[in-house]
């Protein structure tokens, strides 16, 4: 029995690491090759318990799939993610993601429409311009989800 008690402390050791691998959420990026920003929102993706997966795709290619998956052409960004069942579209915080991954409305996703500065992915938090986190139904219409004032 005493030789089993080193690898039991062994597992008992990694049990947290094994926890945080579980809890970790996959989700799938579609973005251009090269694109500094998406890599920069990947990495904040990183950073806050997510798994991204990188797929480059032309650009003609990645407006049709930003459109076939329901995000309006007036929310369209730089990049498109898929995280169950869900489309994020920009540089959308993922306490947003964790959000709404948590209250699971009926909605096609998020979307931060254009680059604003200083959202994730683009630049300094402490030095952004103002905007919206858009929920986006399934009709279309959107709604704000979260507003994100610019630092006094």
């Amino acid at each position: 029995m005493k030789r089993f008690t080193p690898a039991l402390a062994i597992a008992f050791a990694l049990l947290p690491a094994a926890q945080a691998v579980a809890e970790t959420i996959q989700i799938d990026v579609r973005k251009t090759n090269g694109c500094g920003c998406c890599l920069s929102w990947m990495k904040h993706l990183e950073e806050n318990g997510f798994a991204p997966m990188g797929e480059d795709m032309f650009g003609g290619s990645l407006v049709r799939f930003k459109l076939d998956n329901g995000v309006p052409q007036r929310m369209v960004s730089c990049h498109t993610a898929l995280v169950d069942g869900y489309v994020i579209e920009g540089h959308v915080p993922t306490a947003d993601i964790q959000r709404l991954l948590e209250d699971r409305p009926d909605a096609v996703g998020l979307a931060v429409p254009g680059m604003p500065y200083g959202s994730p992915g683009m630049g300094p938090e402490d030095d952004r311009e103002a905007y919206d986190v858009f929920l986006i139904h399934e009709d279309g219409s959107t709604e704000v989800y979260t507003s994100y004032s610019a630092p006094d």
